[in-house]
């Protein structure tokens, strides 16, 4: 039973794909729960199936909603040959009938469709995608970015695939600026794309997003953490008059600390640390410039400070503003201490 469930495993590692590399089978399932890539994987599919066979009959299903018999009445050749594309959508919340019906499918799948499945996640239908894992076709996982690496590979890989350069420093500002939703990041890389005519700078991203709530908090932080105190309160307060919750911007300043705390710590070239942290090279590099204006008594104490920093802007303080403007006074200080 062990030796079974080890050889399914590697089964499933030897056909996952990236969604950037999403290609047209007989079976492709698309699973996970980061709905931007699922929609990319798919788009995909079709462009490339549409360009081979212009007359291709695309049709759509919902897992959620299906009745019985649809999936073999839909594969069924038509008078005229053409090529089919099914889209099966929700398969997280499929009914009985749909994963009966899948099963039998995918024991003899139909070589002149393609069957193109979306399940967001969760446990539900597991049978019908072990079976297709096991049975060799290509599997999308399409995981959340939820580290900072992770997001600037993925800006990167837009300007690369886009055939336009960006500086190291504007993909962390652009990542900064507009990641926290990656429909909105890859709209910012596209429109940057669309409109740059030479390699993208900090100060082109500065241009078209600094005045967003995460592009300020990172502004804040970056003055804090580089010793400038006058300039780090002044940003801060106007970005606090102007609305910004000081959540966001205790956050940018414990990103920073993070940062320069691993780097700290870590020996070895900036290529080395880079890869052991799974951070960029550059940024180890930027960290290591940075550290040098602080002692390690001084990060502890700017580290201790933004932990009640934090706790005080989530509800343990009535003064959340104070909270904020007192950790980036200490951090300023602490960061020019040396």
């Amino acid at each position: 039973m062990a030796a079974a469930q080890n050889t399914r495993a590697k089964n499933a590692a030897a056909n996952t794909v990236s969604w950037r590399d999403a290609s047209p089978a007989a079976v492709v399932l698309i699973t996970g729960p980061e709905e931007y890539l699922g929609i990319r994987a798919m788009d995909l599919i079709r462009t490339q199936v549409r360009t081979a066979t212009p007359d291709v009959e695309l049709s759509r299903l919902n897992a959620g909603s299906y009745e019985a018999g649809t999936l073999a009445m839909t594969v069924t050749p038509s008078l005229f040959g053409e090529g089919k594309l099914i889209e099966v959508e929700g398969l997280e919340a499929m009914n009985d009938a749909f994963l009966a019906d899948g099963l039998a499918y995918l024991q003899h799948p139909d070589q002149d469709v393609v069957l193109v499945l979306r399940h967001g996640g969760g446990v539900r239908g597991k049978k019908l995608l072990d079976t297709v894992k096991a049975g060799g076709w290509p599997v999308i996982d399409c995981q959340p970015l939820k580290k900072d690496s992770d997001k600037t590979a993925f800006v990167v890989s837009e300007f690369k695939a886009g055939g336009r350069r960006i500086e190291g420093e504007a993909v962390q500002a652009l990542v900064n600026a507009v990641g926290a939703n990656l429909s909105e990041l890859a709209s910012a890389c596209g429109q940057l794309i669309t409109d740059a005519t030479t390699a993208v700078t900090a100060e082109t991203v500065e241009r078209y997003y600094g005045g967003r709530v995460e592009a300020t908090a990172f502004k804040v932080a970056d003055a804090a953490m580089a010793g400038n105190g006058p300039v780090a309160l002044s940003t801060l307060r106007h970005a606090l008059a102007t609305g910004v919750d000081p959540v966001p911007l205790v956050a940018a300043l414990a990103a920073k600390l993070r940062t320069l705390a691993k780097v700290a710590g870590a020996n070895g070239s900036s290529a080395t640390i880079a890869r052991n942290l799974g951070m960029q090279p550059w940024l180890v590099e930027q960290a290591q410039r940075d550290v040098r204006r602080w002692t390690p008594e001084g990060l502890i104490r700017s580290i201790q400070v933004i932990a009640e920093a934090d706790a005080q802007v989530k509800g343990e303080s009535r003064d959340p503003v104070y909270a904020v403007e007192h950790a980036v006074t200490v951090i300023a200080t602490s960061a020019s201490r040396r």
